[in-house]
């Protein structure tokens, strides 16, 4: 008995450290699933294991008494991280309606909260939002449009332009609204078809994904991937990028063939295409969701190689551009390129002339967000990004939009950029009317082709 206390005591101490980290950062994403009853649970364990500690008289040694304090403090930790958190909140939704403006319509945001994110759509705070797996889990795909539907009534009755609705459909792996939503097979599983058949397969994805998505009300679905498959297993550290199952093909014409036919489909419906990630993340082996990446090679190469897909695909359709946090080396070697400068305005603006929608990926994601994110906002706005996401962790929006409120009123942002990004926004996206107007005349298509087939 006297060894299992010893062996208790020493896990304690062991524990304590970690639980106060864990406290103290409550607010971290890869804390996400400890938010809540997590939070709840870690102040009642620790309260408990005071009361045992103290009524074992533990608190009469020096020891004693400091491994006690160690597990009162977590509760102290954790409301210390929650004041700075509510504080950094009551910031942002004090922003001044000229703030709102300016600003809000360049981030998209994913939620858990419907009060939450009707009020940041109310005040003009958010330009868009995403929906995922939790926003539909437990629920009818009727009770999701009815939200997505409720928000939109919000930003009418706010004088507001629609929001942006996002989900990222690609088919196979990942499609977080399927179910519900009919799961569809990858993009890659064409890519030993046939040309004709590509398209036709292509087209016909594309099809069933944009038609589902606008009756929910998504109005822009994070795909097609282009990235170039890679030739070879990456390292053992990627738990989600998984690109070797997400790409089409190695071979760029394929890519941008399969990619083309299935814009083409989804736009039917008045639902806008996400090109991802560019500048590729085929030939990258570090997984960008935890840690910093590196795409060392020429731009000359990838021009004729992983770029290829991106400039057709761009050339002939409305698609939005999503670019990755891999620094590109050759361009810029000291940022990543979804805050560079130098790719989005020199490579995508003025080499490629490309004057459409361009987003970064997820910010929540390791690569940008345990770094200098409030640099990586500021960065990439003045860059010429048009739209900043905070998808996985919707909370870190307070955060992310107070380093360009704070950007904002040190005068670090560039108000020529944002009025033409604004400018882009507006243009770049069908309106409301346009959409349901596609969505009509594509429903009456396929009914127009269910009579034929019936010989009616």
């Amino acid at each position: 008995m006297q060894l299992l206390r010893r062996i208790g005591l020493v896990l304690l101490w062991l524990a304590a450290p970690v639980v106060a980290f864990a406290a103290a950062n409550k607010n971290d994403p890869y804390l996400l699933p400890l938010r809540g009853a997590g939070n709840i649970a870690l102040v009642v364990a620790s309260i408990m294991i005071v009361i045992v500690l103290l009524r074992r008289k533990h608190w009469r040694s020096t020891a004693g008494k400091l491994l006690v304090m160690l597990w009162c403090l977590l509760p102290v930790l954790m409301s210390a991280a929650h004041l700075k958190f509510e504080l950094r909140k009551h910031d942002v939704l004090a922003a001044s309606p000229a703030e709102a403006r300016q600003l809000g319509p360049h981030f998209v945001v994913g939620y858990s909260s419907f009060p939450e994110v009707a009020r940041l759509a109310e005040e003009g705070l958010i330009g868009g939002v995403y929906v995922t797996r939790h926003n539909i889990r437990g629920r009818t795909v009727e009770a999701l449009r009815a939200e997505i539907a409720a928000l939109q009534d919000i930003r009418r009755a706010a004088g507001l332009p629609p929001l942006v609705v996002a989900a990222d459909q690609e088919g196979g792996i990942v499609g977080h609204l399927a179910p519900p939503l009919t799961k569809v097979p990858a993009l890659a599983t064409l890519s030993g078809l046939a040309p004709d058949d590509q398209q036709a397969k292509a087209e016909e994805f594309g099809r069933i994904h944009g038609r589902e998505l606008a009756g929910l009300g998504v109005n822009l679905n994070l795909a097609p991937v282009l990235d170039l498959k890679p030739p070879s297993r990456r390292n053992r550290l990627d738990f989600h990028t998984l690109i070797g199952q997400r790409a089409i093909a190695t071979d760029p014409a394929v890519v941008s063939t399969i990619a083309s036919a299935y814009v083409r489909g989804l736009e039917e419906s008045g639902v806008g295409a996400t090109l991802k990630h560019f500048p590729g993340i085929g030939r990258v082996r570090t997984d960008t969701h935890h840690f910093s990446a590196s795409l060392d090679a020429p731009v000359k190469e990838l021009e004729a190689t992983d770029w290829l897909p991106f400039r057709e695909v761009l050339s002939h359709s409305r698609s939005a551009l999503m670019v990755g946090h891999v620094t590109l080396t050759a361009v810029d070697p000291d940022r990543a390129a979804s805050h560079s400068k130098r790719v989005v305005e020199g490579i995508i603006r003025d080499t490629w002339n490309h004057q459409g929608v361009v987003m970064t990926d997820d910010l929540v994601m390791g690569a940008i967000y345990q770094h200098d994110v409030c640099k990586a906002v500021v960065e990439a706005i003045n860059a010429g990004v048009d739209l900043l996401l905070v998808a996985y962790d919707g909370a870190q929006f307070y955060r992310v939009f107070a380093c360009a409120l704070n950007g904002s009123r040190q005068g670090k942002l560039d108000a020529a950029m944002l009025r033409a990004s604004a400018a882009r926004l507006e243009r770049g996206f069908p309106t409301e009317q346009a959409r349901a107007a596609l969505l009509t005349r594509s429903t009456l298509e396929i009914a127009r082709a269910a009579s034929r087939a019936r010989g009616d």
